[in-house]
């Protein structure tokens, strides 16, 4: 299985749809993975999984917030949708 580290500034929507799903609430402490790169300095991660790939996603305060702004972006979307369906 191939591991992938992913920042945030080059998330895909499938990875963000994949995050959002498995985080819906957001992160807690115990999902976040701590390790040393290439260069010795620590990285924190959460890790999404697909059937032939682990993304360990880099943690920033700017994930978090891309995170909360997609799910409203998805949630405003449904709705809009809904609103249409009513409106026909």
């Amino acid at each position: 299985m191939k591991r992938v580290i992913v920042e945030y500034s080059k998330l895909t929507r499938d990875l963000l749809d994949l995050l959002i799903e498995k985080y819906p609430e957001g992160y807690d402490y115990d999902d976040i993975i701590s390790f040393k790169n290439a260069k010795g300095l620590t990285v924190k991660a959460v890790e999404v999984k697909t059937v032939d790939t682990v993304y360990l996603v880099k943690i920033s305060d700017r994930l978090e917030q891309t995170m909360e702004d997609y799910a409203d972006d998805e949630t405003s979307f449904e709705e809009d949708l809904d609103q249409e369906e009513l409106d026909i």
